[in-house]
């Protein structure tokens, strides 16, 4: 039976190991956001004050993460995807620690940005899902699994941040005699974070494999040494075949995912040489980025105000100090437990959408027209939710919130992973995703860095004046610009793999693919895609005599208008 009749498959082992090494940053990253107000009271700074420098907070890790996501996306280009994760996770492990441990305004601050300076993972396994997953069809599954993990580090981020910080006074029976925890009262949640970046390092090590093409057939010691853990608990079938084979994912997942082996890398190649930014920023590249930049500006101040809106006093409506529909003010007046409560509610049901919700949706209507209806659902959630605080009955006012929670959740859920295929599939070659990845990191942060930024301040601004809602309403405005973009975009065609058309007949005739020669206007595009089914596919063995692999050219973007 030829490849065609079995079809490419998800590469859902090394994407599963890919999840794990990641599962840490969103569970710490989140920790962050029940205790934050605390934590910035604690400097002495005052409440009105809370949520400007709360936010200069925030956006101080995402200014460095700016700042240095191109040369860590570079630096991928260079050294691998493997490494970089690497270093990434280990500083941001390093960096956790000492926050726990800040004991002023500065020193927080400058942890902060140290934390963003030395992590530009969210690029880089980005640019590695694209090349595990070059396939449109699995692209909706694959690019959403990053946004679930985040999620589902978020139902337990805000757990730690809410339950464990202050643990000498929320527990004084197990640790109100600990020096340690009294003098740092938020190092606790932080340690635990640490305990998953040390798994995440570990799994990342021993399991994950390289995608970065010319680093893939590098000797790797930790993938040796997990091959050695691992191999007591399976065991490996044996086939015999009469034509060379190569790896696959497909059965295997033992090499490398979804891209040809190449059993040597030629010297010099024209697809070596560094992107120009000509080819980098294409209008449709342009567009995707400025989406991206607005979605991100808005849906992480809207994380960071939230709980410092949520902490804020309350205040009981009368005729002084409200004059609806404008003229309010208050929050809710919780504490950092009741926070973490919402926040891991609120993560638990975004997993839900993420998982049930998001895939099947996007498969049936498409990566552009789910973002397009995400854009449309924010700016009314943001108006809506600071007139939560004047509900006096408690189970209506938590309903409500939920409520909004849950469309914004729908929303970001449905947005974030469009955007990442939307922005992959508008790329003109494969060879360009890590730069391009790099720089669409770069201007995120700049919107993640901005947002926070004004956000609190204009919370500040307006509660001193009696007004809570100016902060809502910038985010709401922020929203709908990012529709001008939105309704820019044209969905790519994908990336497929670009081969010689001697090559392509060849394969046909090897594969027996009859559709080559019958509709020659449009294979250029099918036919690559029967190229990459045939060689993902390849024969049943978990191993394969790197040897006898084939070089395959990099991957890039076929419009089929043009073809």
């Amino acid at each position: 039976m030829s490849p065609k009749g079995y079809g490419a498959k998800l590469p859902t082992k090394q994407l599963a190991i890919l999840a794990v090494a990641r599962f840490a940053e969103p569970l710490a990253l989140t920790s962050v956001f029940p205790y934050l107000p605390e934590m910035i009271k604690s400097f002495g700074i005052p409440e009105n004050n809370v949520a400007r420098w709360a936010g200069l907070v925030g956006s101080t890790f995402s200014i460095s993460q700016s700042l240095f996501a191109v040369p860590w996306g570079r630096l991928s280009d260079k050294i691998g995807r493997k490494p970089t994760i690497l270093m990434g996770l280990v500083s941001t492990m390093i960096c956790f620690i000492i926050w726990g441990t800040a004991s002023s305004l500065a020193m927080a601050l400058t942890v902060r940005f140290i934390m963003g300076a030395g992590n530009g993972n969210v690029g880089i396994i980005r640019t590695m899902v694209a090349e595990m997953v070059p396939q449109k069809e699995f692209q909706p599954r694959a690019f959403s699994l990053m946004p679930l993990v985040w999620s589902i580090g978020s139902v337990f981020g805000p757990s730690f941040g809410g339950f464990f910080a202050r643990p000498a006074e929320q527990y004084p029976g197990l640790f109100g005699d600990s020096w340690l925890f009294n003098k740092y009262p938020f190092l606790l949640p932080n340690l635990m974070a640490c305990l998953f970046f040390f798994i995440s390092v570990v799994v990342a090590i021993l399991f994950l494999h390289e995608t970065l093409e010319t680093k893939r057939h590098e000797k790797d010691w930790g993938l040796k040494l997990g091959e050695k853990i691992s191999q007591p608990f399976h065991k490996k079938p044996h086939y015999h075949h009469e034509r060379h084979h190569r790896p696959s994912f497909v059965d295997a997942e033992a090499s490398a995912p979804l891209l040809p082996s190449s059993g040597a890398v030629p010297k010099t190649r024209k697809s070596d040489a560094p992107p120009t930014v000509r080819e980098i920023f294409t209008r449709q590249v342009t567009v995707n980025i400025v989406a991206y930049t607005f979605l991100a500006l808005h849906s992480v101040a809207f994380d960071q105000v939230l709980p410092v809106f949520l902490n804020y006093p309350r205040q009981v409506p009368n005729e002084h100090n409200t004059h609806l529909p404008f003229h309010f003010s208050g929050g809710w007046g919780l504490g950092s437990n009741s926070i973490g409560s919402i926040l891991t509610a609120y993560g638990l049901a975004c997993g839900v959408i993420q998982f049930f919700l998001f895939p099947p949706l996007c498969s049936r209507f498409g990566a552009l027209a789910c973002f397009k209806a995400g854009t449309v659902l924010f700016p009314a959630v943001y108006v809506l939710l600071p007139y939560t605080a004047l509900v006096q009955d408690a189970r209506l006012r938590s309903a409500a919130l939920m409520v909004l929670l849950l469309v914004k959740g729908f929303a970001v859920i449905v947005s974030f992973p469009c955007i990442t295929i939307l922005l992959t599939n508008s790329a003109p070659s494969v060879r360009i995703l890590g730069t391009l990845n790099g720089f669409a990191t770069t201007f995120s942060g700049l919107g993640r860095a901005i947002g926070p930024t004004v956000t609190g301040a204009t919370f500040s601004w307006g509660v001193k004046r009696g007004y809570v809602i100016p902060a809502w309403w910038f985010l709401a405005a922020v929203a709908a610009l990012q529709a001008i973009p939105a309704w820019m975009i044209v969905e790519g065609d994908g990336l497929v793999r670009e081969e010689d058309t001697d090559d392509e007949e060849e394969e046909a005739v090897l594969d027996g693919d009859e559709s080559t020669g019958d509709e020659p206007a449009r294979r250029g595009v099918v036919a690559g895609g029967d190229a990459v089914r045939h060689y993902a596919l390849g024969p049943e063995p978990e191993e394969a005599d790197e040897d006898e692999d084939a070089e395959m050219p990099p991957l890039v973007r076929v419009n089929s208008r043009a073809s």
